[in-house]
């Protein structure tokens, strides 16, 4: 198993409530995707990020996501071109 964090800037004074929002618009497009476990939503009030913590079956499943087409939408959904950094998760 692989976990990757994702992490980008968000807006300047984004809330938690308006980070929900945007994140429950791209909710269902995780939803069945191959090779994916689970998926979580991450907000730093302190640093006005977001991003997601995602639990894959390996780590080409998670590569076979994050193309530059996806990551070319979050930058123009959230602003800023996305982080990624990849774990083994034993």
């Amino acid at each position: 198993m692989i976990t990757a964090i994702v992490r980008f800037p968000l807006t300047a004074g984004t809330t938690v409530e308006q980070a929900r929002e945007l994140f429950e618009g791209s909710a269902p497009k995780y939803e069945g995707l191959a090779g994916l476990v689970r998926k979580y939503y991450l907000f730093d009030p302190e640093t006005i990020s977001g991003g997601g913590c995602y639990l894959w079956e390996s780590r080409s499943a998670a590569e076979a996501v994050y193309t530059d087409e996806w990551k070319s939408m979050i930058e123009q959904r959230y602003g800023a071109a996305p982080q990624i950094s990849f774990f083994e998760t034993p």
